[in-house]
């Protein structure tokens, strides 16, 4: 989590529901200034009125810096920051935030781009849309899945004239048995680069239909952090081969978080799992894998540390650090 000297206050210009639990808010300098710029893709985090920190992934247009608008689904069953945000704060209002970051950029120079987007995952892939438009290139295509039409934010905007031909939108009512076939659509690489972003499960069925593809071709995006930590989760301890240091590793709490807290450096970017950042050499021990990174045949030797935990009946893994 970013110091408080991180965030600024920014005022909420606009806040209203464009779909089924689904809010936008519109944030602005409260002196009208322009906004520090952004690249498709990037985020910001915001303390809402409970106290909490969250990510919310911009969905606005890059060129445009006088605002930033983001889309929040209120999950009633959550841990409280976005029923926070959604229930208790209005435009006029003002919202600590910090300067966007981008874990999920549009790297490389693929032929075309997917885009795959799971729910309110569409987020960050409405900025790339924009600023794809803009540019006019590479070609690309989305393909955005949801629950049905009350539940699927800027649905108007997708089915604009100039998209024509460009979204693909299927709603499977919540039925396995309707869920859209992306077989056919990831079995040829092409040259091109995927993009995904939306519930952990279509990622891992996007991972693991793009095991053949180039690992530089495929992103992934995941606020989540649902495979972090679970309810079942019991502590192990962390060996650090370098210097035959021992660290417990607490349930509830990551590798990552642990070293931190022993005083050890690791790098790492999203902590979810998804961008490698912190990919470290597993020495020994059997890992309990929850990233959306490593290869199969990477597992033996290699270990996110910031979502990745001993696996059952491990009392402890052995780290090259």
């Amino acid at each position: 989590m970013q110091q408080d000297d991180a965030f600024r206050p920014l005022r909420v210009v606009a806040a209203e529901r464009i779909a089924q639990d689904i809010h936008r808010f519109d944030l602005a300098d409260p002196e009208g200034a322009a906004l520090p710029e952004f690249t498709a893709g990037a985020h910001l985090q915001l303390r809402v009125p409970n106290g909490m920190v969250r990510r919310y992934s911009l969905c606005s247009d890059p060129g445009d810096t006088s605002r930033y608008s983001i889309a929040v689904k209120r999950e009633a069953n959550g841990q409280g920051g976005s029923a926070s945000l959604c229930d208790g704060i209005r435009a006029g209002d003002l919202l600590p935030a910090t300067a966007p970051r981008n874990d999920f950029a549009m790297a490389g120079s693929p032929v075309s781009r997917i885009f795959i987007a799971g729910g309110i995952g569409i987020t960050p892939i409405m900025a790339m849309i924009h600023q794809l438009q803009a540019e006019g290139r590479p070609p690309w295509k989305l393909y955005y899945l949801t629950r049905s039409p009350a539940e699927t934010a800027f649905l108007e905007d997708l089915r604009a004239p100039s998209l024509k031909g460009k979204v693909v939108v299927h709603h499977d009512g919540g039925d396995l048995d309707r869920a859209f076939d992306l077989w056919p659509v990831l079995e040829q690489p092409k040259g091109r680069h995927v993009h995904c972003c939306g519930p952990r499960g279509l990622m891992q069925a996007v991972r693991d239909m793009t095991g053949h593809w180039p690992a530089s071709a495929v992103h992934f995006e995941d606020f989540s952090g649902a495979a972090a930590t679970r309810p079942d989760d019991v502590p192990f301890r962390v060996r650090l081969a370098r210097s035959d240091a021992v660290i417990q590793v607490p349930a509830g709490t990551t590798i990552l978080e642990a070293l931190r807290t022993a005083g050890h450096d690791v790098a790492s970017s999203c902590e979810t799992g998804t961008c490698g950042t912190c990919r470290t050499r597993l020495v020994a021990g059997n890992a309990d894998h929850r990233d959306l990174v490593l290869m199969e045949h990477e597992k033996a030797t290699q270990i996110m540390p910031c979502v990745s935990r001993a696996a059952p009946g491990t009392d402890e893994l052995v780290l090259d650090l």
